[in-house]
């Protein structure tokens, strides 16, 4: 997703010094790409609703190697990941995008290493046509590199990703996971964290034959921060990616995800919500590619949005001539809470077969009116009445997490921000 601006090195300042001090070869063919395009701007027509100022107000440094342990610990209880039904999970814990062994638990049956330790890049990203993916490949420290075998149930895996920023940084994981043959995993991924600061992470997922990925990530990132997060997926015959992003924190954040169905009987779901106020903004965007017959996709998003904040979604499905018996769904529904707040919806079918079934809505609304004096007439004040009904309508989003042990942990991290009791 390129963009075309008159200097593209303007977009860069933010990290030019950082940038300057490149020299692997694979990363300066990053860099290259990204001084021809630049970072995008809203001239861009898959960015026309989500501009990148965040990052041009900010020289961001490197992440400092110093880390404040007990707060991470901390966080991590607070989130609810070291206790209940989390405790004996194991997990990955990634402090300004480094491993940090003494926050992790590393798991069993799996092959594991790290960005940091092999330097090897995928081959599902497209540094030279996603500018951020390009920014990753330059700057990008660390990330796991995960393998479980053939036939293996992994169970689940916690990625967890603090932020710490005493001042402006930015940190650029690089992550890659791979299911063989008829091998599952449920990986829930959480990002958190305080200050100013950019998460630009990049993950490849690869899903071989008869494997099954379920993904939950959970975005409740700082207030000052911007998470700019690229997934990219690649699912095989009778392979199954069931994916959820549940998108609460950062002023700005964008969670990007481009799915190929690449054999017969391959399947996706992409789905998500996002509860957001203040001057938030928060982009859900997908390009789903079905480009084998006989598969198909899933994708419903959920926003609730209050004061001045800005949903995005925009949903792509391309169907390849060859993708015949296609069958593919979206829907995107918004709630909005105040008359400042706004919701851009872009579902988009690109179709090259012929026999096929797709369709895609979008529907924008307010709070039942009905419903809130119901609740008021039963003595239940107008804050928590406004609160029963906007959870209600999340619930139904979360229901489509297929693991019941995540959905327990989106609905406890929400509600840290969100309680049912008070002003949302």
């Amino acid at each position: 997703m390129n963009a075309i601006i008159k200097d593209p090195s303007a977009s860069l300042v933010p990290f030019k010094a950082r940038l300057d001090a490149v020299t692997d070869p694979a990363r300066r063919a990053a860099l290259g790409a990204l001084h021809k395009v630049g970072l995008p701007d809203r001239r861009v027509e898959e960015w026309k609703y989500t501009g990148l100022r965040f990052l041009n107000e900010t020289a961001f440094a490197t992440a400092p190697q110093e880390i404040d342990l007990v707060k991470a610990r901390a966080e991590l209880e607070r989130l609810g990941l070291t206790s209940g039904g989390t405790a004996s999970l194991p997990r990955l814990v990634f402090v300004n995008g480094r491993y940090v062994a003494d926050l992790s638990v590393e798991p069993e049956n799996v092959d594991l290493t790290f960005f940091s330790k092999t330097q090897m890049f995928g081959s599902l990203s497209s540094p030279d046509r996603d500018a951020l993916t390009a920014l990753n490949a330059a700057l990008a420290t660390d990330g796991i590199q995960l393998t479980v075998p053939s036939g293996i149930d992994a169970g689940r895996l916690l990625l967890v990703s603090l932020g710490q920023a005493a001042d402006p940084i930015s940190f650029h994981p690089r992550h890659s996971v791979t299911l063989e043959n008829g091998a599952n995993l449920s990986l829930l991924c959480v990002q958190s964290g305080e200050g100013r600061y950019l998460h630009n992470p990049v993950m490849e997922l690869s899903v071989a034959d008869n494997a099954s990925l379920q993904h939950l990530t959970i975005q409740t990132e700082g207030d000052d921060a911007a998470c700019l997060a690229t997934l990219y997926a690649q699912i095989e015959e009778r392979g199954s990616y069931d994916s959820f992003v549940l998108g609460l924190g950062a002023a700005l954040s964008r969670h990007e995800v481009h799915a190929r169905l690449n054999a017969a009987h391959a399947q996706v779901h992409v789905n998500g919500a996002q509860r957001l106020q203040g001057r938030q903004l928060g982009d859900v965007t997908s390009v789903i590619t079905h480009a084998a017959p006989d598969c198909n996709s899933r994708q419903t998003v959920r926003n609730v949005l209050d004061g001045q904040s800005r949903g995005v979604f925009q949903g792509k499905v391309l169907v390849e001539r060859i993708a015949q018996k296609t069958d593919g769904y979206q829907m995107n529904q918004a709630l909005l809470l105040s008359e400042t707040a706004e919701i851009d919806a872009k579902p988009e079918l690109e179709i090259y077969a012929d026999d096929v079934k797709c369709s895609h809505g979008a529907t924008v609304g307010a709070l039942d009116d009905e419903q809130m004096f119901y609740l008021r007439s039963r003595g239940v004040p107008e804050a928590e009445a406004r609160q029963i009904l906007i959870h209600a309508f999340l619930a139904e989003a979360l229901g489509l997490i297929p693991d019941e042990l995540a959905q327990t942990i989106a609905t406890h991290i929400m509600e840290l921000r969100f309680p049912v009791t008070g002003e949302a």
